[in-house]
């Protein structure tokens, strides 16, 4: 999914588009087959009883509170997380009914930094952290590709960290240069 171009400044173009690791969607989806598996045991435990009908109503509400909260929470959540990478900025968008969101200019980058963990390097993901000149570092968790990310931002024009310091930015960027280097 491509971010909204109305979001965009003239001139602005997207580099990198990202969600966060699908690693993140490991605990949903293990989640997701023992709460179905555990009410269902629980729904034959009680089947004999006279009381099973409001138990088995108890069970599919708990059931659905449990689902909603472990599955289909994180899911959205993931989906409605952005980190977007443009010639001009860096965008953070995260949340569902709260939306929260961070534009830091490129020029304000002054170093970029990845973390990467045995289970981060082994499933291709890390944590981008982003210095910028007063504030503390911006950290990034489950990052896809983070290092490709990481020297992108090294490479692309626009800030003091990218190939065109003095100039305005996006004056020496090409789209097929992100295709060339594997970005695409």
């Amino acid at each position: 999914m491509a971010y909204p171009d109305d979001l965009l400044g003239p001139g602005e173009r997207v580099v990198i588009h990202h969600h966060p690791h699908w690693k993140v969607l490991l605990w949903p989806v293990v989640v997701l087959p023992a709460v179905v598996g555990g009410g269902a045991y629980l729904a034959a435990l009680v089947a004999g009883n006279s009381w099973a009908e409001a138990a088995w109503v108890a069970l599919a509400l708990v059931g659905a509170v449990l689902l909603a909260w472990l599955v289909l929470a994180p899911l959205v959540r993931w989906r409605t997380t952005h980190l977007v990478v443009t010639t001009d900025r860096v965008l953070y968008r995260e949340g569902v009914l709260k939306r929260t969101g961070l534009d830091l200019p490129r020029s304000r980058i002054s170093g970029v930094r990845c973390r990467c963990g045995p289970l981060d390097r082994l499933l291709g993901c890390g944590t981008l952290i982003i210095d910028s000149a007063p504030d503390e570092p911006l950290e990034l968790d489950d990052i896809p590709g983070v290092e490709r990310v990481c020297s992108a931002l090294h490479r692309e024009p626009g800030g003091r960290l990218g190939g065109n310091p003095g100039g305005n930015p996006g004056d020496d960027f090409h789209p097929d240069r992100r295709l060339a280097d594997g970005l695409a």
